[in-house]
This record gives C-alpha cells, structure tokens and sequence, in this order.
C-alpha cells in the first residue's frame, strides 16, 4: 500500500479505518501511536494522558515507556514521558537517504540571508505537506513552523503544487479526510480552520498553479501570514520538493511578495535544481550490521518490562540512511541482525502505518517517519539537551554542575543543576564570571586561536586578582591555557573565591568545535586537587560525551542553538 494515499497520520475524525495486516506486529502498532502523541503533545505527557489519548492499557503505555526510554528516545520525569534527541536519529535517518537537505539546505538559507524572510523546504506527505527544512529569522513576531511539521495540503502554498502530481484515488483520500475534519483539528501544527472552504476553492488552486509555475498563500493557516511557493525538479521533471518564502503581512501583503520575491525565489530554485542535476552518487557506505543485536541483552535484563519487537521494528527504520535509501529485505535483515521473518514484519507494520513505502521488494523511508518526535525535538537547545545529563552527573557526584558558554572574556552560566546540600555552590542561570577566573572559562579560551584569545582576554590590567592563587599575568596565564587546551580539562582551584574549587571539560559539535564547556564546582572541603581528576574527571568526560552524543544526532538536520 502506498503512503501517499492514507491520512497523514493514521485516521483523522471518523475517517476510513484500514486493518492492520495479520502479520503486523502489535506492539510496533502501539509503540508508534504512543509516539505520536507524544509528538502531538509538544514532546511531553503524563503517562495517564498516554493512557487515555491512546486508548492503551496503563500497564502497556508503562511498558511502551520503559522500552523507548532504554533506547534513549524518551525519558522518565516522575510520571512524565518526555520526547529524547536520540529519538532524532529516526528522522534523521529519512532525511539523510532522501539527501535534499544536505544538497539543498545552504541553498535556502542563503536565500532567507538575502530576502531577510523565511525559506522553507516541503515534500508532499499524503494530502498534506510536511517539512524538511526551515531557514528562519529570529524575531519577536517570528514563524513557528518546524522541521517536520504537517499541515493540509489546501491551506498552504506547497500544497497546490504538489496536488499537481496527484492521482484520482489520492483526490478520493483528501476528498474523505476534508468531509471527516472540516475543522482541520487531525493537524497539531496548525489552528483549527476558522470558517471551512469548499473543495472547489482548493482544486481551482491546483490548475491556476499548474500553468503558472507558481502558488501564493495569502492568509490561509491563520491571519497575517503569507507564503510564495516554487517547485524544485528533479532531473526526471518529477517535483523533489517544494521551496517557499514565508512573512507576514506587516512587511509584505501577497502581491508585494509575489511581485517583489519572486524572481529571487526562481533563481534560487534554478540553482537547487543545478544542484540536484550534477549531484554526485553517494559514497557507498560502510554497511550497517546487527543493529538490533543490543535488545536480546535488554530484555534478558528488563524482562517483561521491554518490549522488544517494539525495539526491534524501530531499530529497522535506522538500516536506512545517505547511500542506504532502498533497501530490500535481505538488505534490512542484514543491517539490523534481524531474522528475515521477522525483519519483513515489522517492515509489513511500517508500510501500513505509512511509515515506509514498497515497491517490486524494495523498501523506502517516506515522510511521516518526521512524524515521531522530529517537530517537537528540532526545536531543541544545547542547554535542554544537557541538562538530563547535568542532572544525572549531579546525582552520582553529590556536587553542583553547570553548562557555560563563552560571551566576550566572560562565561554565560546557562544551566545549574544543585544538589540540595546545606553547604553548596549556587550559580544563578544567565549569570555571568570573568572567564580567565573558572574552569568553564580557561576550558574554552583554550580552544581558541592565540589572537582571538589574547583579544578576549585583554591588557593584564584587565583582571582583578579575586583571590591571592587568581593567576593574571598574561605569560603564566597564557601557559595555564595551553596546559588546558593540550590536557582537555581545567581544573582552578580557589582562583574565583576563597574555598572554591571548580572541574571542567569542553563540549564539542558535531565538526570537533567546543561549544559549551561542563563544569563541577565544590567547596575544597569536600576533595583534593587530586581526588577532583581522579574521581571527578572521569565521570565529566562521560557526560560530556553523552552530551556530544544527544547534540550531534540533534543538529544533523536542525540548528541547535546554545540557549
């Protein structure tokens, strides 16, 4: 069955409800349902909200949870679930085999740089339109959409393009969704619609556009916003996605935008589409194995507590990927370690809920994978992703933890986690120290290029001497630096207050940048130097690693920015 001819998220308000097939493996079924709402639920919700939007059996929900946090995609907050980054990886997955964000992204963005408005990049998802990349302005009246994000087809500038391209059956399907949700309300993205159109504005709109090459939406998701949209071919004529410039009425009425952008966005459009012509073939990649062969160990572990088919038929979504982008079966079974049988289960489990595509044996990712957790998610900042693991850090250690970045020559605090001691160490979030003072500090300066530090830093004059042991001279300090930077941790001691002693490691982007640095503090009372590098550094590394790990599945397709 093809994806693109169900709703686009399973049944929406009364509409045609298609049987699982008998080979289906049930809990895959509900280990995905508890994922969409959870993903309709902006990544947050009670496991008696799960039970009751689901219609699961608390018992079950509670089991679906346990399994999902196991593999990193959820966390347990008291009786909350909460969306995961790790959770990323399966859209990452999508969009890394359909490549169009990496070949066409900078393209986007360069054109939202020059318009000074927001570029967005679509692909048809069903009868609506889905998301897979946003070059955004940060502004106080800003646009909300995310990577990810569906809405409906007839209420967006994409939309009509792509309807261009769609058969009689697919004009059935959205013909039965419109007359099963008038009010849009199957669509988390969008407020519901105000005053319902007939299907007659929405097929006009398709053969306008067919002949003009162009669509304009002038207010139709909610009052304000406007959109100018243009196809992006691929070399077979086939539209590979949709590109579009988005504002609001305050600096653009519809005709301004198309009169005023439009060229622009057609150029642009003409270089994707260059892009996409001479586009070398992917390097073969190093070929995945036994993907699935962590979750024996799992539920010989957990028991009844995981569920490991569910497991099992997620990891399958990840065999895919950039070089990977159809597989048969053999191949997936190959990639996860999973036996043919039950690899071609749960594939059966993944083409009825339209999260991948068939077609003579080989097998597709389509866009409603975007659909778990990949909205709420790629919203996500680095404080939001380190700070579960700040938290954890503090657990183990007893001592407070932080995560700094690097504003001028001071450290910005942006998240504390305390540990509730009578005696313990208090960083105000948002507070600000002289960086050459603290461990987060010296951490990062290290990293920087001899210039841009000693820049930072300024005259030796500059800095107070806090304590009696503040080194401030600018020779030993620079040597202070260089030990860090060719050490990889900083360790001051009793340099920013009388009985302080601080431990710090970098935190690293994707491309091996320190971005942040993660940081101990307590009073000396409670460790030596020491003890602080025996003891301490180890368990920091790991959380800094474990940060590394959430970051760099996070900013693959989506910006992470610091706070």
């Amino acid at each position: 069955m093809d994806a693109s001819v169900r709703p686009a998220d399973g049944p929406v308000n009364g509409s045609p409800v298609v049987p699982p097939p008998p080979e289906a493996v049930a809990p895959l079924l509900r280990g995905i349902t508890v994922l969409r709402r959870l993903t309709d639920a902006d990544g947050r919700a009670g496991l008696g909200d799960l039970e009751r939007s689901t219609g699961l059996a608390r018992s079950t929900v509670d089991r679906i949870a346990a399994t999902l946090a196991r593999m990193g995609y959820v966390r347990l907050d008291g009786r909350d679930v909460v969306l995961a980054p790790r959770l990323m990886e399966l859209g990452n997955a999508y969009l890394a085999a359909l490549r169009l964000p990496d070949l066409l992204g900078a393209h986007a963005d360069a054109l939202a740089d020059a318009l000074d408005e927001s570029v967005s990049l679509a692909v048809a998802d069903g009868d609506g339109i889905r998301f897979l990349h946003q070059a955004t302005r940060r502004r106080a009246l800003s646009l909300s959409f995310r990577i990810g994000d569906l809405l409906p087809a007839e209420r967006t500038a994409p939309g009509p393009l792509l309807a261009t391209g769609w058969s009689a059956e697919d004009w059935h399907r959205w013909r039965a969704r419109r007359a099963a949700d008038p009010d849009d309300r199957g669509f988390s993205a969008v407020p519901p619609r105000p005053h319902p159109t007939p299907d007659s504005a929405f097929e006009a709109a398709v053969e306008r556009v067919r002949s003009a090459g162009w669509a304009l939406d002038d207010q139709l998701i909610e009052p304000g916003l406007v959109a100018l949209a243009v196809p992006v071919r691929a070399p077979d004529g086939e539209i590979a996605c949709v590109a579009s410039v988005v504002s609001h009425t305050s600096r653009h009425s519809a005709d301004s935008l198309r009169t005023t952008l439009l060229p622009r966005l057609r150029t642009a459009v003409t270089a994707m589409e260059h892009a996409l012509a001479t586009a070398a073939p992917p390097e073969p990649p190093d070929r995945p194995t036994a993907l699935a062969a962590w979750t024996g160990a799992s539920k010989q572990e957990l028991g009844r507590e995981f569920v490991e088919s569910l497991a099992r038929g997620l990891t399958v979504l990840t065999a895919f990927g950039e070089g990977r982008a159809a597989l048969g079966l053999t191949a997936v079974a190959e990639a996860t370690g999973l036996a043919r049988a039950t690899a071609r289960r749960a594939l059966l489990t993944l083409d009825h809920l339209g999260c991948v595509t068939s077609r003579d044996g080989v097998f597709r990712l389509t866009p409603r994978v975007l659909g778990l957790g990949f909205p709420p998610l790629s919203r996500t900042t680095l404080t939001r992703v380190a700070r579960p693991h700040l938290a954890a850090l503090a657990g183990r250690v007893r001592d407070s933890t932080a995560l700094a970045v690097l504003t001028g020559a001071e450290v910005q605090y942006t998240a504390w986690v305390g540990t509730g001691r009578i005696m313990d160490v208090d960083i105000a979030v948002g507070s600000r120290l002289p960086a050459y003072a603290t461990s987060a500090g010296r951490v990062l300066l290290a990293a920087l290029p001899s210039g841009e530090r000693a820049a930072r830093l300024g005259p030796p004059e500059a800095r107070d001497p806090l304590t009696a042991r503040t080194v401030t001279g600018a020779a030993d300090l620079a040597a202070v630096l260089d030990q860090v930077g060719a050490e990889g941790f900083a360790l001051v001691d009793e340099e920013l207050e009388e009985g302080l002693r601080s431990l710090a490691v970098p935190v690293h982007d994707r491309h091996g940048i320190p971005l942040a640095a993660l940081s101990v503090t307590m009073h000396s009372s409670r460790r030596t130097s020491g003890q602080c590098v025996a003891d301490l550094l180890p368990e920091l590394r790991a959380t800094a690693t474990a940060v590394e790990s959430d970051l760099h599945i996070a900013s693959r397709f989506a910006r992470v920015p610091l706070m």
